[in-house]
């Protein structure tokens, strides 16, 4: 790869901020154009086949896949009780990590010691190296549809997307040709469905639950991942799917057969030589022009030496992440942008939202039991049950919709089992019995509301001295009505496929834990209710953008990654174009 040196006394014509999905996409898209880019990362590049390990067996890793004894990973008890900055009896820790960190992970999670925040209770889960949680991500890989993007018009709630289906299909396709999904066309209006690759199979179980509900009218696929099945000739970073691993070990894929932002479009984008990468910079503020208030660069600090730099560029993208975004437009105080930038409309960390979690259910189907062991780790993923709610019919206690992901099959830790004991007795119960669970967890829309919000503590600084995020963000009762019925129908699902029900929860997990964070600097428009246009480019500063999921409008229930990534290269196409006119 062609890894040019950041030169600070060069203007460059494009400053991206973040490397995960949306700024591996700018990268890409502009350095096609012949753009040159110059590429920050807050953390380091990390030699990620070395940290995810997805052959290694649990009992050949030091702590069984855990963490050390002197390290604490928080709990989602832990965010729904404590107050963060989590303070007395953490201190004697050596590390504080996010939710789900363990062996695989704790070099890719930040540690909230060093990364805090405040306000109402949140389970942030964030990743601070080369790629960002793309390194991890799920892979569920799902387009939105008018159904979202025109919802005011459905029901009244919220606002209009300034954009419809048609304008983004394009942008999907090239999505999914360049980074490469599986799945099986539906055709289903609220779940358009993309250029496939090669399908994984369901197993028994879900073959079942699929058939089962089928009388219900509802539809059960194959698990669209953002996985290349049959490989990509463009791409000398990737390898086709070769059903082996644990793929289930925090979404990471070793060989990179999975998406990842990386091996999918950096390391492309630099072999262009257009592209300049820098590592371990957290960028402090975007600074602007004070004479025509235009963008004119960043400020940014070496996390290692603590050093603080400035970069200048034409044009400023911001793809930080639906809230590290939006800090830093909180943070890029001046003269100019008293209430920050591109703040006019006061609506800059509004308007927040993701998707709620929490019912999911465990089932068995009795005729496995006892059956010979199949090979189900090696699946990128197992079903996606599509939305069926508020489509034809209006709900009477909700708006909006939800889907379920979920998964059977033997792994190569077992899973779905509260059986308890030691010994070969034990281990052949586990053997004859493991193969046979199923089990499911719904994503629900959380409905963009002014009143959720995050904003700036006024006395909290992270380790680099950079004030944090304060949130004022809570469920409200169109969420709890709608997980109510996800358990309600959870259950009537898995009777019908002719499961015997072992566990079904019907609780809320806390605000956070889909790592599904949007809004907060939503297209629209109208300057007045909205942050950015149709293109994601700010109303008060023609050549800043935001090119993240701080634009969404609303969440929809669908995960967002492929969304990003589709608005994302249709955003930087339009910048490019623009770039070259002198209209920016």
């Amino acid at each position: 790869m062609n890894e040019p040196e950041l030169d600070l006394s060069k203007t460059y014509d494009v400053i991206v901020v973040g490397s995960g999905a949306a700024g591996g996409m700018a990268a890409h898209v502009l350095t096609s154009h012949g753009l040159q880019v110059l590429l920050f990362e807050a953390g380091k590049k990390l030699n990620i086949e070395k940290e995810l390990r997805s052959m290694e067996w649990p009992y050949e890793e030091r702590y069984r896949g855990g963490l050390p004894p002197d390290s604490h990973p928080l709990t989602l008890n832990e965010y729904t009780i404590r107050n963060p900055p989590y303070g007395p009896g953490f201190e004697k820790y050596k590390h504080l990590y996010t939710d789900g960190a363990d062996a695989y992970t704790k070099n890719i999670l930040v540690e909230e010691r060093d990364n805090p925040f405040t306000g109402t209770n949140y389970a942030w889960l964030r990743a601070r190296c080369l790629g960002g949680k793309t390194n991890i991500w799920g892979r569920l890989a799902l387009r939105l549809s008018d159904y979202e993007f025109k919802a005011k018009d459905r029901d009244g709630y919220g606002e209009n997307w300034p954009i419809r289906y048609s304008d983004i299909a394009p942008y999907y396709d090239r999505v999914d040709l360049y980074l490469g999904i599986e799945g099986v066309r539906e055709n289903l209006p609220h779940l358009p469905d993309s250029l496939f690759q090669r399908p994984h199979k369901l197993n028994c179980a879900e073959v079942q639950l699929k058939q089962g509900i089928q009388k219900l009218g509802r539809v059960l696929t194959q698990y669209r991942a953002g996985v290349t099945t049959d490989g990509l000739k463009h791409n000398k970073y990737r390898r086709r799917c070769l059903g082996r691993g644990a793929c289930s070990r925090k979404g990471g894929c070793d060989i990179h057969a999975a998406f990842d932002s990386p091996t999918g479009l950096i390391y492309p984008a630099m072999d262009t030589g257009n592209l300049t990468l820098r590592t371990n910079s957290i960028v402090r503020e975007v600074t602007v022009d004070p004479k025509t208030g235009r963008a004119n660069g960043i400020h940014f600090i070496d996390s290692e030496t603590m050093k603080d730099y400035n970069a200048r560029a034409k044009v400023v993208v911001l793809a930080a992440s639906t809230l590290e975004s939006t800090r830093l437009l909180l943070l890029s105080k001046s003269r100019l942008y008293p209430n920050g930038l591109a703040n006019s409309s006061g609506h800059v960390g509004h308007n927040f939202c993701e998707h709620l979690m929490g019912p999911d259910i465990v089932g068995q189907m009795k005729d496995l039991v006892g059956k010979p062991s199949t090979l189900d780790d090696g699946r990128p993923g197992g079903f996606y049950l599509t939305r069926f709610r508020n489509l034809s019919e209006k709900h009477p206690n909700f708006i909006r919709g939800y889907g379920f992901e979920g998964g059977s099959g033997c792994a190569m830790f077992p899973k779905g089992t509260n059986i308890k004991g030691f010994g070969s007795s034990f281990k052949e119960e586990i053997r004859k019995n493991y193969g046979s669970f199923i089990g499911m967890g719904a994503f629900g829309e959380v409905l963009a509301r002014y009143e959720n919000y995050v904003d700036l503590d006024p006395v909290v600084k992270d380790k680099w001295g950079v004030p944090v995020l304060r949130f004022h963000y809570e469920f409200g009762d169109n969420e709890k009505r709608m997980a109510a019925d996800m358990a309600d129908t959870a259950q009537e699902m898995f009777e019908a496929a002719g499961f015997k029900i072992l566990h079904a929860d019907r609780a809320l997990l806390p605000q956070g834990s889909s790592i599904h964070e949007l809004g907060t600097a939503r297209m629209g428009e109208d300057p007045k209710t909205s942050v950015l246009n149709q293109f994601q480019q700010s109303h008060d500063v023609k050549n800043l953008f935001v090119v993240d999921g701080s634009g969404f409008v609303s969440a929809g229930c669908q995960n967002p990654t492929w969304s990003i990534m589709a608005l994302c290269w249709r955003s930087c196409d339009y910048l490019a174009q623009e770039f070259r006119t002198g209209n920016i």
